[in-house]
């Protein structure tokens, strides 16, 4: 998926570019879905692209959403970050390079892995209204 600068600006708001497009980190505990509890499917802000289930959402207490896994490894990348004198592994949405955030491996099982997510970077469908949509 290609999109010029203005279109993404046009699309997204300021925090959802500069997190998507610019690699920026929203503040921790400021984000939307820090403490969203609701089942539903948490998609790219960008493309619309599925990326976590609220099956696999935990409170890390880092300050982000945080998740163990992704509802598809095809739907994330992973990327070397080195970035801010730190060596990470940076989380990018597959279908439109969007940056998500980072992948740790102190999460819990079964995978292990701990998905720091930026709320900007999300659109969150409720279950209730994903099940309305289909009747």
């Amino acid at each position: 998926m290609h999109k010029s600068d203005d279109e993404w600006r046009q699309e997204l708001d300021e925090m959802a570019y500069r997190v998507l497009r610019e690699a920026a980190t929203e503040r921790p505990f400021t984000g939307a879905y820090v403490d969203e509890k609701r089942p539903g499917m948490y998609r790219c802000r960008g493309c619309g692209t599925e990326l976590f289930s609220s099956d696999t959402k935990y409170d890390s207490h880092c300050g982000w959403p945080s998740f163990y896994d992704s509802v598809d490894s095809d739907n994330v990348r992973m990327l070397r970050d080195t970035s801010h004198g730190m060596i990470r592994t940076e989380v990018v949405c597959a279908t439109c390079d969007g940056h998500l955030g980072h992948i740790f491996p102190d999460g819990p099982q079964p995978t292990g892995q701990r998905y720091c997510i930026n709320s900007a970077a999300l659109a969150f469908d409720p279950e209730e209204e994903r099940s309305a949509d289909a009747d």
